[in-house]
Order: structure tokens, then C-alpha cells, then sequence
């Protein structure tokens, strides 16, 4: 059972990345070959997966991880407080790259490379 304290920041930080994301100050990408989405917001890595037509039965969860760290949160969509909020971030989400292209976040650039000479 987790501490409300934590869950209510969860909550807070999950209806802020919904309010950004409807202003479309965060900014969702589909991934090739991929269901999940992702975006970048506060130095942290945000991903959505895995999107399964019949997600009833399989969990859907944002996953945020910092870029400059290991540490990471999950939260699934059969969350007992909190996976409303997600659910209601993927739908969101779903909309938002609909009729966007895909894009590969791991693609060879030149830019890439570039870093690596």
C-alpha cells in the first residue's frame, strides 16, 4: 500500500503532464514499429505503453525516468488510485498521435554520430 502523501504527488504530477500535453507544451511522439509513446518533459523521459486494442485485459502505464539518472517511476493502469489518471493520459495521448508520423527516437543522425567522433 503506498503512503497518500506520495500518491496525491503522483496524482499531481500525472494531471500536470495532462494539462501540459493539452496545451501541447509536451509534445508525444510515436515510436516505429513500437505501441508506446513518448515525451520529453523536465528533464525526464516519459513513456506510454504498451497500447493493445483490448487493454481491459492488458495493463497500460507511464513510465517517467529521469535522463540523467536510473531511478524511475511506473504507474499501471490497474492502479487502484491512479490508474484513472493514466487511462485518461493514454486516451489523451492516443488522440494526439493519431495522425502523426512515427519516428524512430533511436535512429542513426548525423548528429549522433556526430557526438561520438
Amino acid at each position: 500500500m503506498r503512503d497518500s502523501k506520495v500518491t496525491e504527488r503522483i496524482r499531481r504530477c500525472i494531471m500536470t503532464i495532462i494539462e501540459l500535453t493539452e496545451k501541447g507544451d509536451v509534445s508525444w511522439s510515436k515510436q516505429v514499429g513500437s505501441a508506446h509513446r513518448y515525451a520529453s518533459w523536465n528533464n525526464n523521459l516519459l513513456i506510454l505503453g504498451p497500447a493493445d486494442e483490448n487493454f481491459e485485459r492488458v495493463p497500460r502505464y507511464l513510465f517517467i525516468t529521469p535522463l540523467d539518472s536510473p531511478a524511475c517511476l511506473e504507474i499501471n493502469s490497474k492502479d487502484a488510485d491512479l490508474g484513472q489518471d493514466v487511462l485518461k493520459l493514454i486516451a489523451l495521448v492516443e488522440k494526439a498521435t493519431s495522425t502523426g508520423p512515427s519516428v524512430d527516437p533511436f535512429a542513426l543522425t548525423e548528429e549522433l554520430l556526430s557526438r561520438l567522433d
